[in-house]
């Protein structure tokens, strides 16, 4: 059994679900492929102050309303009796209920769910002793891959296409995301017998 480590927003949503809020609010002809740096008070135009109020107002809407990445369902339902499913998210606390109604909304199960409210994993990852970890925000999965010596399954996307280490593992969907964790499972299981 693994101890998966598992980012929500990006991951297990889709990573397209801000891009209908920051065209209504910023500028019409935003498109996911835009959307080069994860950081997007650049593509915004706008300071970190005024991306931090617009995320203060919109943030449990979005949350509330984001779709699944495809296949995510079919993927983490497979695996939760096989593996621990430990969401580790840089979620603020006050969104605590937020996410827990939209996992029991969408039929998720999940064995933890931590809001840390930053985007330092370090700390939850070591706690959590995790053996994989999924992300989307590239320094992330570099920074935890190189610390804990770990696989990081990076889901692509146009904002982390920066090189990376050998323990970071490409993912264009769970599918693919699922096979590698599977084999790497089964790899892993052989070896301890």
């Amino acid at each position: 059994m693994l101890r998966l480590g598992i980012d929500i927003d990006g991951t297990v949503t889709s990573p397209e679900t801000f891009v209908p809020y920051l065209q209504k609010s910023f500028n019409e002809s935003i498109t996911f492929e835009d959307m080069k740096e994860y950081d997007l008070t650049k593509l915004l135009k706008i300071s970190e102050a005024e991306f931090w109020k617009w995320m203060d107002e919109k943030e449990p809407l979005i949350y509330k309303e984001a779709p699944m990445a495809l296949d995510a369902k079919l993927v983490l339902d497979e695996w939760k009796n096989k593996h621990k499913l430990l969401f580790i998210s840089a979620r603020r606390s006050h969104l605590e209920e937020v996410t827990y109604e939209w996992f029991n909304r969408n039929g998720l199960t999940y064995h933890q769910i931590d809001l840390i409210g930053t985007h330092d994993k370090l700390q939850a990852v070591k706690k959590n002793k995790i053996d994989v970890f999924f992300e989307d925000k590239h320094d992330n999965a570099c920074t935890i891959s190189e610390v804990f010596n770990i696989p990081v399954i990076l889901f692509n996307t146009p904002y982390n296409q920066e090189p990376v280490p050998k323990n970071v593992i490409r993912a264009d969907n769970w599918l693919e995301a699922r096979d590698w964790v599977n084999s790497y499972a089964e790899n892993r299981y052989s070896l301890t017998k």
